[in-house]
């Protein structure tokens, strides 16, 4: 409505904008769903091998990708952001820089080692090409470090269902607190400066807590 007024306003069909000065009211802020454990199962592990020949670099890329994005709650553009000398496999952590250049040190789980170990063994060497830059550690089909655009379209490929791109950060962060973990501590993985930031997670976790108590308990 507003847009319309303003261009009859513009164009000449009315003296005044009736909606000037009018802000559109704010929806409420609402996190992507949990992933299911087959949801995740089927990101994970889709069957790697099974597609045409020349795919075995790119299915050692994206399942790489995508459990370095499950196991340490990295942001798209962190993970695709990631050089090779701020990995450190043998101690299982990563270097990150995260937004306004903060810096972190997160732990990689070992799933995410593994794969990472195997892209970078046997998956990159087969995709660097005279574009490479030397430090990155995920690459595109053209052998340029792989972008935020082309992570998200990973993410559509291999989800059964349509997925938001950082719906891995958010089930990474809630499995973290059903589990027990204290919140600074997820605050400080995922690198939030306010904790209010990781309390949102908290009401998710609370939401599937009560789903699951509905569901189970006789007298619920």
């Amino acid at each position: 409505l507003r847009r319309y007024f303003r261009w009859l306003e513009r164009t000449g069909a009315i003296a005044d904008d009736p909606t000037a000065g009018l802000s559109a009211p704010k929806g409420e802020a609402r996190l992507p769903r949990v992933l299911r454990p087959d949801e995740l199962r089927h990101l994970l592990d889709p069957g790697a091998g099974t597609g045409p020949a020349g795919d075995g670099a790119v299915d050692l890329r994206d399942t790489a990708l995508l459990e370095l994005l499950y196991g340490t709650g990295l942001r798209i553009a962190e993970a695709t952001a990631v050089d090779v000398d701020e990995l450190d496999l043998a101690r299982g952590r990563l270097v990150v820089w995260g937004k306004g250049g903060k810096q972190r040190t997160v732990p990689v789980s070992d799933p995410a080692g593994e794969a990472l170990r195997r892209w970078l063994a046997d998956g990159r060497p087969a995709m660097v090409t005279e574009a490479t830059p030397a430090a990155a550690v995920f690459l595109n089909r053209r052998g340029r470090r792989l972008t935020p655009r082309d992570a998200r379209r990973i993410v559509d490929r291999r989800a059964a269902a349509p997925t938001h791109p950082h719906a891995l950060r958010h089930t990474f962060a809630t499995h973290l607190l059903d589990g027990g973990a204290d919140l600074r501590v997820v605050q400080e993985l995922l690198g939030h400066s306010d904790v209010g930031t990781t309390q949102r997670y908290t009401h998710v976790s609370k939401e599937r807590l009560r789903s699951v108590f509905d569901a189970t308990h006789p007298r619920a």
